[in-house]
């Protein structure tokens, strides 16, 4: 679905959501489930940041990261945000957001527990 440059390396504990557009979920992969606790048909179509409870603590009036990864078409790398799990647990994460270059547009999200390596 993406094809990443050569420059970004996720961690084997990364979580990877494919998403429209508009920031909506349509596919993500295993570790995304494991990070997340949520089945793909749970959040697929959903916002982004609603179905994961996404907050930027360090900027909390910010517009969120994803939406001005498509907004600008530009990549945004090492966001410290939390992320809250189908248990409503609190994961700290650090997110790096991916605008497609194609002309179908989207992006990809990729959240990384922060502390993993």
């Amino acid at each position: 679905m993406f094809e990443l440059l050569d420059d970004y390396f996720a961690s084997p504990l990364t979580g990877i959501f494919v998403c429209d557009q508009q920031g909506r979920v349509l596919a993500l992969g295993k570790g995304a489930q494991e990070l997340s606790g949520f089945p793909e048909l749970d959040i697929m179509g959903l916002d982004l940041a609603d179905a994961l409870g996404l907050e930027t603590p360090e900027e909390p009036d910010a517009q969120p990261p994803h939406l001005t990864a498509l907004e600008w078409g530009a990549r945004v790398l090492g966001k410290p945000m939390t992320l809250h799990t189908s248990s409503d647990k609190v994961v700290p994460v650090t997110g790096d957001f991916f605008p497609a270059l194609d002309d179908d547009g989207g992006l990809l999200a990729a959240f990384t527990p922060r502390g993993a390596t």
